[in-house]
């Protein structure tokens, strides 16, 4: 004889829980399948005694997942009697391998890792519904990483990790994981953790998975605000007029990182500016990264750069390179700053002290950009136009300005005001 329950494993948690369906059979010497199902319920509303939904009007979807529950009790008795009939071995392989099917996890690609392999594998093929471009190759690199990550995870974890298991307990065993083992920072925390809800948003619209946990408010994604540095106009001089005719190396690459600062392109653009995108004052061509068109009025440091190589960019490096090499640049310059860095790390607060050209990147660029405009008081909307930034919220935490600088701001509008007088 056969026996099909349905149970929950915390019968007095306040969380949905998973509803399993478990399997017993006379000959299996009291062994037993416990098979999870793409259903969870809060144990409140679960009638432990007939195994089903309440009757209760807080349940909306009762009767949807009563019926699923007697549709599946009737396929494995079902694949069960047709077994027996037929001389099959009844294991429990036998049976989950029905259940497989019956709940369409048997594909080679509905499991969670094949899924995610799958999706991997077919991301340079994708196009993006909302910009019409295929998956950016970092995109791809980031989507690579999170699975590794993902997959030492679970050689750790005590639970097996599939689309029927990934709920809010595996959301903070998982960030517990990354933060106090791995001991990352929260932004890459929140990268991780992002990146996962990709593939569950992926995976949900294909039908694999109808659990619904990763889009709840307790499944965060965490960050904080990161420490960038950006170089006021003053500091872009003093590196733009640095004498570097006896290493032709860093010359190309002050060049190429004051290019970015006077521009306000991003790494991928304002090292591919041709000729042909010169159009009289401007520089028009189109972003790489998100295909709007911008006009940027070309400053005078800049008509002396294109000058100095023909028209053209100098000849351009990878972004890791030029990362380290504007460093050695700022070095030389001798940019003697130093920057206080706050950062959540391994789930505690650190401050580190570095020098500021130990900071310096090919993003310092584009940030120097954005922030000394703002102070010159140009409009957020007119420089978000060539910064890309949809919101001026979002733009506003993209500036660099610290407490004294926001004091001085306001200091030198009030200044600029006339002067106020009493009323009689």
């Amino acid at each position: 004889m056969a026996n099909v329950n349905f149970n929950l494993r915390k019968k007095d948690s306040k969380d949905p829980q998973i509803i399993y369906l478990i399997f017993r059979h006379k000959t299996w010497a009291g062994k037993k399948l416990v098979y999870p199902l793409e259903l969870k319920i809060r144990p409140q509303s679960w009638n432990f005694d007939q195994q089903c939904v309440k009757n209760i009007i807080s349940e909306p979807e009762k009767d949807y997942i009563n019926k699923y529950l007697s549709d599946i009790k009737k396929h494995v008795i079902g694949v069960y009697t047709k077994g027996v009939a037929n001389r099959t071995p009844i294991t429990r392989e036998f049976i989950k391998e029905s259940l497989d099917q019956f709940t369409n996890k048997s594909s080679a690609v509905n499991g969670f890792f094949p899924f995610i392999e799958d999706f991997i594998n077919n991301a340079d093929k994708r196009t993006n519904a909302n910009t019409g471009r295929l998956t950016n190759p970092r995109t791809i690199q980031k989507y690579n990483t999170t699975l590794t990550v993902l997959k030492d995870f679970t050689k750790i974890y005590t639970r097996k990790v599939d689309f029927d298991t990934i709920d809010l307990d595996f959301y903070q065993d998982f960030l517990n994981y990354l933060t106090t083992t791995k001991k990352y920072k929260v932004n890459t925390v929140g990268k991780y953790i992002s990146t996962l809800k990709s593939f569950l948003n992926a995976a949900e619209a294909k039908g694999l998975t109808t659990r619904a946990d990763h889009k709840s408010k307790r499944f965060k994604v965490l960050m904080e605000d990161s420490t960038a540095v950006y170089s006021p106009e003053a500091e872009l001089l003093k590196v733009y007029d640095h004498d570097f005719s006896d290493n032709k190396k860093l010359e190309r690459v002050r060049d190429l990182f004051i290019l970015g600062a006077f521009t306000g392109l991003r790494f991928s653009d304002f090292t591919n500016i041709r000729e042909e995108n010169i159009k009289g004052d401007n520089i028009e061509l189109f972003q790489q990264k998100t295909g709007a068109k911008v006009i940027i009025p070309i400053h005078k440091i800049v008509k002396e750069i294109l000058k100095k190589y023909d028209g053209n960019t100098p000849e351009s490096i990878s972004n890791q390179k030029l990362n380290e090499y504007i460093k050695e640049v700022y070095k030389a310059v001798e940019i003697k700053e130093k920057v206080e860095v706050i950062n959540t790390k391994g789930g505690l607060r650190v401050i580190q002290s570095f020098k500021k050209w130990e900071l310096v990147s090919s993003h310092t660029a584009r940030r120097s950009f954005a922030t000394n405009l703002y102070l010159k008081g140009i409009p957020a909307q007119t420089i978000m136009k060539i910064t890309g930034h949809k919101t001026e919220a979002a733009f506003l935490k993209y500036i660099r300005l610290d407490n004294k600088e926001h004091a001085d701001l306001l200091r030198e509008m009030w200044s600029a005001e006339p002067a106020l007088k009493a009323v009689k």
